[in-house]
């Protein structure tokens, strides 16, 4: 198994680090554009949902993104240091209450971009599995 880790302040401006790891990554393992796209809007997503509501943009407290390819698979890992969310409880962003909401698509969207989306430690750790060939 091939694994690369990274760790920021929480500060949204650091998402740009973010933005050129997973660059990296798409270089390093030659991923195809449209998986890239979709990483790319996955783990950016995840990452600022660390850092705006797990860490609640505490810049003392850091979130750790890391990525791990076995066979077919990558997946990466974001984990902050907040108390989690109820992730299984989540208002549907499609629900006509919630269309105009400015918030509440990320999670939404993850579970859309990545083949698995799973919450560990009461969601404070986001693992987004991609399949490639």
């Amino acid at each position: 198994m091939n694994s690369i880790k990274i760790q920021i302040p929480s500060l949204t401006e650091n998402i740009r680090m973010i933005e050129s790891f997973i660059d990296n990554a798409k270089e390093k393992y030659k991923l195809e554009d449209d998986i890239y796209g979709n990483i790319m809007i996955a783990v950016t997503e995840a990452v600022n949902n660390a850092i705006r509501h797990g860490n609640s943009n505490d810049k003392s407290k850091n979130v750790a993104l890391s990525l791990a390819l076995e066979d077919n698979q990558i997946t990466f890992t974001v984990s902050d240091e907040g108390k989690g969310f109820d992730f299984q409880n989540l208002p549907d962003p499609t629900a006509p209450e919630n269309l105009e909401k400015p918030g509440g698509r990320g999670i939404f969207l993850m579970k859309h971009l990545c083949d698995e989306v799973a919450f560990k430690e009461k969601g404070k750790i986001v693992e987004l599995n991609f399949y490639i060939n």
